[in-house]
């Protein structure tokens, strides 16, 4: 099965419809699966004096501002996600958004979407996990900050309400994330532990991290992508441009390509390389009819026919059938 790339434009539209549009058309010109948003009502998710995360402080023109001022002034409306998935629909690109709260939640569930993806704050929600689980979708749960035991009680949760399916995105929630902090064993954690499928939301930087993933069995990959990483907002650093997520998209198409069926097994191409290169059993000087095959008249090199070096053992000790030039290969019938 193919990875499911999601590209995640997350509030990088800077609170403008324009913008995401923008963003869909450009995760579809990179080949992602799907385009990722986030659906909230400001005042449903935070206080009015919270302060801003450290990234977000760093990432932003105006540090004067309240995480909710900024967070209000990132806030699309439900309008806006109904022509964002219109205009999905167009392209040809799936639409996903995270609910944030549940009035968003229930408003998503009016769009038919194919999974609910959590973020990593909801994974000790109980309510929530509850709530979700019992609408019966497919859900996505990324587990950045948390433990095992958490993601555990999470997985649970959402399964014993009624969820479909779960599937469990390995994430450390850092913005960028430094890849000494990344611990990508985790993924195959999750995986030996809930026998779901699992994946990787990445916040490095940068389209390695990922494509490792990939290679190590991820199922879904996550990841943030902007318009210009110059623009002012607190994602933009730590997200992708355009260019970047198509190579980012082209390298994991080519990695789970490459992945191949498992099965250890000469390709066609290699069967007809191997005619010449792997070692057959040859004379090593002139030999009679009737005389015996020993390490003294046979040698291994390569040739273009004869028995495989890997019958030598069942060669030694027989009688010659023929008679034989240097560097013939040897026949038995």
């Amino acid at each position: 099965m193919a990875v499911y790339i999601i590209a995640e434009a997350g509030v990088n539209h800077n609170g403008r419809l324009d913008l995401a549009l923008q963003l869909c058309d450009a995760a579809k010109e990179a080949g992602a699966d799907a385009v990722k948003f986030q659906t909230w009502k400001t005042e449903k998710i935070i206080t009015k004096s919270a302060n801003l995360a450290t990234y977000q402080q760093e990432n932003i023109s105006n540090k004067s501002q309240s995480q909710f001022e900024m967070l209000k002034a990132l806030e699309l409306s439900y309008d806006d996600f109904i022509i964002i998935q219109q205009h999905c629909r167009k392209i040809g690109i799936e639409f996903l958004s995270t609910p944030d709260e549940e009035c968003s939640l229930s408003f998503l569930s009016t769009l038919n979407l194919p999974f609910i993806k959590l973020g990593s704050g909801e994974v000790t929600n109980i309510p929530y996990l509850r709530l979700v689980g019992s609408l019966h979708k497919n859900v996505i749960l990324s587990t950045g900050m948390t433990y095992l035991s958490d993601v555990d009680i999470a997985y649970r949760t959402l399964i014993d309400a009624g969820a479909s399916s779960v599937s469990l995105l390995h994430c450390t929630t850092n913005y960028p994330c430094p890849v000494n902090e990344v611990n990508l064993r985790a993924m195959q954690t999750l995986k030996t532990a809930f026998k779901c499928k699992v994946g990787y939301s990445d916040h490095t930087m940068g389209i390695e991290v990922p494509i490792a993933a990939v290679a190590m069995g991820a199922e879904i990959i996550e990841k943030h992508f902007t318009l210009n990483q110059n623009m002012d907002g607190p994602d933009h650093k730590a997200s992708l441009n355009p260019i970047e997520l198509k190579e980012m998209v082209k390298a994991i198409r080519n990695i789970e390509t490459a992945l191949g069926n498992g099965i250890k097994s000469p390709n066609k191409s290699e069967l007809e390389i191997s005619k010449v290169v792997l070692k057959r059993i040859v004379a090593s000087r002139p030999i009679h009819k009737g005389e015996y095959l020993t390490e003294k008249n046979l040698t291994v090199k390569r040739a273009s026919e004869g028995i495989s070096a890997t019958s030598w053992d069942t060669i030694i000790g027989s009688t010659a059938l023929y008679d034989f030039t240097t560097d013939e290969p040897i026949k038995i019938k």
